[in-house]
């Protein structure tokens, strides 16, 4: 049997800090963070964080935030809405990847691992690079491509059926909880969009107002672009606005294929 690790100097070490809640707390729940800093040289590791339930907010980004606030202030992780909209925080909570916000400390048994998302580069604690996930976002042209002009100053519309179309795909938040679940993501993200993108691509290859959906397809039709997808279904087990990416990315396949048809 094949075995894959981590290298060397990405393996956690052992040991970590112990952040400690107040000697009067009743309801402590311990949370083991991802920490890494660049600039510290070393290997990553895992502190340990009391909290006290009674002095802290339901969700996971509650806590994270108490912990910066009260007990270490050097700790990273980005947030924004608070309310699974922006998708800024999301990480990999007790080995499922999700939005901090939205996910509540009483649905995790046990003690709470918390790492940054897997097989992206780390910034720092629980901070991944986006930079190579917004350039595959840019690659699609995620925007309305038109050739015809529009009717004389108004918009260009269109039919309720046809709108409906893009329900379950306008709502993604490109928190990325999917392309980075998913093995075939992990082994080829360099050449294959993944889940994420591959939604967003057929966002627009479903809106009835563009007209560029051959030239979409042709951008598309690569072994590795599109095609390194296996139906695993990580990407629709994490979403945390319970989308289908794998629905969407068969949808780009069968449009493929009609046009070989």
């Amino acid at each position: 049997m094949a075995e894959f690790r981590l290298p060397p100097n990405s393996r956690p070490k052992k040991g970590g800090k112990v952040h400690k809640a107040a000697a009067d707390a009743k309801r402590i729940r311990n949370f083991k963070i991802y920490r890494y800093d660049p600039d510290a040289n070393e290997n990553p590791h895992y502190d340990t964080f009391e909290i006290d339930l009674d002095t802290c907010g339901p969700m996971v980004l509650d806590a994270l935030i108490k912990m910066k606030s009260e007990q270490d202030s050097s700790l990273t992780f980005r947030r924004s809405c608070r309310e699974g909209i922006c998708g800024s925080c999301s990480m990999n909570i007790d080995g499922k990847n999700g939005l901090a916000c939205t996910t509540a400390i009483e649905d995790v048994k046990g003690d709470i691992k918390i790492s940054p998302l897997p097989h992206m580069d780390v910034i720092k604690d629980l901070v991944p690079d986006f930079t190579h996930f917004y350039a595959q976002y840019a690659s699609i042209k995620p925007w309305l491509q038109t050739v015809t002009p529009p009717p004389s100053g108004k918009e260009r519309l269109q039919s309720p059926a046809d709108r409906e179309k893009l329900d379950g795909l306008y709502e993604c938040i490109l928190c990325a909880c999917c392309s980075t679940a998913c093995p075939s993501y992990w082994w080829n993200s360099d050449k294959f969009l993944g889940p994420a993108i591959l939604l967003q691509a057929y966002r627009w290859l479903a809106d009835s107002r563009d007209e560029m959906t051959g030239e979409r397809l042709d951008e598309l039709e690569d072994p590795f672009r599109l095609y390194r997808c296996h139906t695993i279904m990580n990407c629709a087990n994490v979403c945390p606005k319970g989308l289908n990416p794998a629905k969407a990315i068969a949808e780009i396949k069968k449009m493929e294929m009609e046009r070989v048809v």
